[in-house]
């Protein structure tokens, strides 16, 4: 067990944590969308950022991904937090904008609108359909393919995948409801 500070509380928690399991052990709220317990961490979607104070200065971490070391402190909720989630809601209102989850998320940080839109997007590229593929099913289906704003989840050479079991995990782990249990359905 290590002691650590969240939001100047004291805490003592697993050293196999990530900050992300021991704020939520201890009731603090940090948001994500890229998180999924039964995954390793992706930190993706950069929601859960939180600040690591220390006497050389602050700086941004995932707290999904971010071990928990003995006497850190650490803040959840800082003007700089906010401003970083603040940030990263926006992006994600650039493509995203029309998806009731980021909606609620724009609401939650005050996001009114972007200040760039894009081609609208239900898939916000977290990875979690991706990675429940691989690490869940074990089958490896589908996968992030491209580079910069092409960037896509897709199946290899973009056609139907053997590999691909039709289970809907990726459907069911889907933040943003952009694969749907109905693709999977066939017609009798």
């Amino acid at each position: 067990m290590i002691h650590l500070t969240i939001d100047d509380q004291l805490f003592e928690v697993s050293s196999s944590y990530t900050l992300l399991q021991a704020a939520r052990e201890h009731g603090i709220a940090i948001p994500t969308l890229c998180y999924l317990e039964s995954l390793a961490p992706y930190a993706a979607c950069r929601l859960c950022l939180v600040e690591l104070v220390s006497p050389k200065g602050s700086k941004l971490v995932a707290s999904c991904a971010y071990p928990c070391v003995d006497g850190l402190v650490v803040r959840t909720h800082s003007d700089m937090v906010l401003d970083a989630r603040r940030a990263v809601v926006e992006l994600l209102m650039s493509t995203a904008g029309h998806v009731p989850v980021v909606q609620a998320l724009a609401q939650e940080y005050g996001v009114e609108s972007p200040y760039v839109t894009l081609e609208p997007n239900d898939c916000i590229l977290c990875g979690l359909c991706v990675r429940a593929c691989k690490e869940i099913v074990g089958v490896g289906a589908i996968s992030l393919t491209q580079r910069g704003m092409a960037r896509a989840v897709s199946t290899p050479f973009q056609i139907s995948s053997a590999d691909c079991i039709e289970c809907a995990t990726c459907a069911l782990v889907c933040p943003t409801s952009a694969i749907r249990v109905e693709q999977f359905t066939r017609p009798a």
